[in-house]
């Protein structure tokens, strides 16, 4: 016989203990997540009050308080004063009744434990508790979650580089953009000015889309459908160039249009099939561009029949030799590893006289990735 499910109690005392120590560091977590400052300080602060238990918590900077929780509020104006005391030390420091005046009347606070917040080997801020009396195993506590903050804050920073490195690699990249594709689009268009205006018109709107959206100026990430929207543009401007010399075949699964990948990670696969694998073929080329579903991730294909390349200068192209890297071979690499993790960089397959496949495998769905 299947007797029926009856809730039961969490466990001993000593268990709901730690589920509540970790249920408000997971909520404080969040927030310290994205760097220290009062709206972060504001949303963390009470979650750490209820994670320590004492009757009032501060964090503050360097110089200045930037959140309080709990009773006592008139200390406030002494945190700037205990930082600044506690960063000259560098370790935890407390304060006592000497340090602490109080007018109020029945005020329960009469000493501060204050612990720096270090990231990166560098002062940041101070975690400041405030109690009526301090035991040695407080301030051990104290000094724990100050250097469970620091951590927190030390992967806001982590965050933070390895935005501004995508950002500085972006605008690497777009300085790469071919001041010989821009001249040759334009006289191509200007070429159709007299005999076909019509298009000369059509190709100078595609020429100002596709401009505008490699130095756009937000966003990490975009969607595959808009990244080849802005390669089709490319494609057209090309075509207009090379006419019947250029072939593009496209082969695109609509599922994984939606799918965000990092921003210009394509296109410039598509610049090197064409500048390298074309450009001096007098017969022309074929470019194959495919877009598949395959499990949980997206798989992208840019394959030429051009020249090919020598597989060590490739190598060297993803490894990061600048020299080489004149089409941001190793730039998209590193982007696609940055933001997905090294099992998702670059597959190139080439050969002399062989042409060029490069493969692209990104995640459908992964954290903190949004077009």
């Amino acid at each position: 016989m299947t007797r029926p499910w009856r809730r039961r109690h969490l466990g001993t005392e000593a268990d709901r203990a730690t589920f509540r120590t970790l249920h408000s560091a997971s909520l404080a977590a969040p927030a310290l997540r994205t760097g220290l400052n009062h709206d972060s300080a504001e949303r963390s602060v009470r979650h750490l009050h209820a994670l320590l238990g004492t009757p009032a918590v501060a964090l503050t900077d360097t110089a200045t308080a930037l959140a309080w929780h709990g009773g006592g509020q008139h200390h406030e104006a002494q945190c700037a004063a205990f930082a600044v005391a506690t960063l000259e030390r560098g370790s935890t420091r407390m304060f006592d009744r000497d340090d602490i005046s109080c007018p109020v009347s029945g005020c329960e606070i009469r000493t501060a434990i204050v612990s720096p917040l270090v990231v990166e080997e560098r002062v940041v801020g101070t975690l400041q508790t405030f109690t009526g009396h301090a035991t040695a195993g407080l301030a051990r506590a104290v000094d724990e979650v100050a250097r469970w903050v620091s951590g927190q804050l030390e992967l806001a920073e982590l965050d933070a580089s390895r935005t501004r490195l995508m950002e500085a690699e972006v605008r690497a990249l777009r300085a790469q953009i071919s001041p010989h594709f821009i001249y040759n689009s334009l006289t191509a268009i200007a070429s159709f000015v007299r005999t076909d205006p019509d298009r000369a018109r059509d190709l100078l709107m595609e020429f100002a889309d596709f401009t505008r959206y490699s130095f756009r100026r937000h966003g990490d990430y975009t969607t595959l459908a808009e990244e080849l929207r802005s390669i089709e543009r490319y494609l057209l401007l090309e075509q207009a160039r090379f006419g019947d010399r250029l072939r593009v075949t496209l082969r695109i699964a609509p599922e994984v249009l939606p799918v965000a990948v990092p921003f210009l990670c394509i296109q410039p696969l598509v610049e090197n099939a064409v500048r390298h694998g074309l450009e001096d073929a007098e017969a022309g080329g074929h470019i194959r561009i495919e877009a598949r579903d395959q499990g949980q991730d997206c798989v992208i294909e840019v394959e030429d029949d051009g020249a090919g390349e020598d597989p060590d200068v490739v190598r060297r192209a993803l490894a990061g030799d600048a020299a080489l890297d004149s089409t941001g071979l190793g730039n998209v690499d590193s982007r696609l590893r940055n933001a997905f993790g090294d099992d998702f960089g670059l597959v190139v397959e080439t050969a002399r006289g062989a042409g060029t496949r490069v493969v692209v495998r990104v995640p459908k769905f992964s954290a903190g990735v949004h077009a």
